[in-house]
């Protein structure tokens, strides 16, 4: 008989990311995980990791048993990371290279699964391997407070610390729903990554279903990709290519009986049926119609998501990843103000009210380079950030929570833009 799993020693127990993340990659109960001892009576040991730099401050799990790709995993792509995070993933990275005796200092997590049970059975990284061809894979794995809008990461490699992929992690209905949205967008992509000022984008290298969980497996970065400076200009020819995917521009079409309003309509009802807070959405979007129903603008993709900490360079071509808010049928421009908006938000710390006052700077500086006069300007910008907050919206209804960020305060600024 099984030995039953200690729960007091097992981190999937904890509350803090280290409980989170573990959760997310160990789902299933019958494999055991212990910090600083031997396996459970009746398990044998599978993979070890060592926890850097403890379970309480838990920031990453490196993999043990392989010191090629101990040491990848922490000094991969250490170019495009904060100074703070490479500098620390480089000491350890450093360590890592003398394999165990090396990380030492740090204590183990064992996984073992029950004696005459395959490893197949119940381990996500033996599915991942099958997924790509078989050959045995060593994960390594990122540990972040826990966050109902952020997907677990697994770090893919060969045991002579090739970079094999990175698997994101769907857990719940928000995680999941953009873990598909990404895997759709980068099959998508394909056709259009060769083309003249588009981005590569990484390759989609498989997609799975995994108790209950989806997982998107993403082609490696290339190793001498460089990240963009967060204050790099806007890569105006590589918006239109996006938008465009690769193509010529299309006719200019009104806001009135478009997709995106039709889209933006039925959402905003679907909000307003959750409570207060949707109604006046649907007012938003009204308001939205009545302003500039007449204004006509090229409709086309977007990224989603194009921030500066999203692109990188190699070999002359710009690279961008992250595609999991990437769509069809929204105004062009939306990621020049989302570039906007975020830089205010996230590197400035400004609040919604500010941040909303950048996207129109940054819209008037450079949208005639989209082809924007004045009144597309204010579309668009009114348009993204009705559409920012029905995103914060569909997270929330999803189980990721509100972005305190921008809920309420972002639905204030529009209803105020709206008045004026």
């Amino acid at each position: 008989m099984t030995a039953q799993v200690d729960a007091t020693t097992d981190p999937r127990s904890r509350t803090d990311g280290l409980g989170w993340v573990s959760r997310a990659v160990f789902p299933d109960r019958r494999v055991a995980l212990t910090v600083g001892g031997d396996p459970p009576v009746g398990h044998r040991a599978v993979a070890h990791y060592a926890v850097v730099p403890s379970p309480a401050r838990a920031r990453f799990l490196v993999p043990l048993g392989a010191p090629r790709a101990a040491a990848a995993s922490l000094l991969a792509y250490n170019a495009l990371r904060p100074p703070t995070v490479r500098a620390l993933r480089a000491a350890v990275g450093g360590l890592a290279r003398f394999g165990a005796v090396g990380l030492a200092p740090f204590p183990t997590l064992t996984v073992s699964v029950p004696a005459g049970v395959a490893a197949a059975e119940l381990l996500l990284t033996e599915r991942l391997a099958d997924a790509l061809g078989g050959t045995p894979l060593l994960a390594a794995f990122g540990v972040r407070p826990p966050d109902p809008n952020h997907k677990p990461t697994l770090q893919l490699f060969s045991a002579d610390g090739r970079p094999r992929g990175y698997a994101k992690i769907g857990w719940n209905d928000a995680t999941r729903a953009l873990v598909t949205a990404e895997a759709a967008a980068l099959r998508a992509l394909r056709t259009v990554a060769g083309a003249a000022d588009h981005p590569v984008p990484p390759g989609l290298l498989a997609e799975l279903t995994w108790a209950g969980q989806v997982v998107a497996v993403i082609e490696p970065l290339p190793p001498a990709v460089r990240g963009v400076p967060v204050d790099d200009p806007p890569r105006i020819a590589a918006l239109l290519a996006v938008a465009r995917r690769g193509g010529p521009g299309t006719p200019l079409r009104p806001l009135a009986g478009s997709a995106f309003l039709a889209q933006m309509t039925a959402q905003a009802q679907r909000a307003a049926a959750s409570g207060a807070t949707g109604a006046r959405a649907v007012d938003a979007v009204q308001a939205l119609a009545r302003r500039h129903g007449d204004t006509a603008v090229e409709f086309g993709h977007w990224h989603g998501d194009w921030v500066p900490w999203n692109l990188g360079e190699h070999a002359g071509r710009l690279v961008a990843w992250d595609w999991e808010h990437s769509g069809p049928d929204v105004p062009v421009g939306f990621d020049l103000a989302h570039d906007a908006f975020q830089r205010a938000l996230v590197l400035r710390g400004d609040p919604a009210v500010v941040a909303a006052g950048a996207v129109d700077a940054y819209l008037d500086r450079h949208g005639d380079r989209l082809g924007l006069g004045p009144a597309q300007r204010r579309l668009v910008a009114d348009g993204y950030l009705l559409e920012m907050w029905l995103r914060t919206w569909r997270l929330a209804d999803a189980g990721a929570g509100w972005n305190a960020a921008l809920h309420p305060a972002l639905l204030d600024v529009i209803e105020k833009r709206h008045s004026g």
